[in-house]
């Protein structure tokens, strides 16, 4: 499996406690998003080569809607 049950779910420190959003887990090959407001819900798990392939892309701006 990937890990992620025991895991550490992580959100980001800015967040509001009534506020929409996402917490992460990560393991050495694998990275769980969920959302926050729901921890005993569905899950999505990435590789985290592709994770990481996300979040250089989001850096670098293409990923933005405008």
């Amino acid at each position: 499996m990937h890990g992620l049950d025991t895991a550490t779910w992580r959100k980001a420190t800015a967040s509001q406690d009534q506020g929409a959003c996402v917490e992460v887990a990560m393991t050495e090959r694998f990275v769980g998003v969920r959302d926050s407001k729901n921890a005993d819900g569905p899950n999505l798990t990435f590789s985290a080569h592709a994770a990481a392939a996300f979040v250089r892309a989001a850096k670098q701006g293409r990923h933005d809607l405008v």
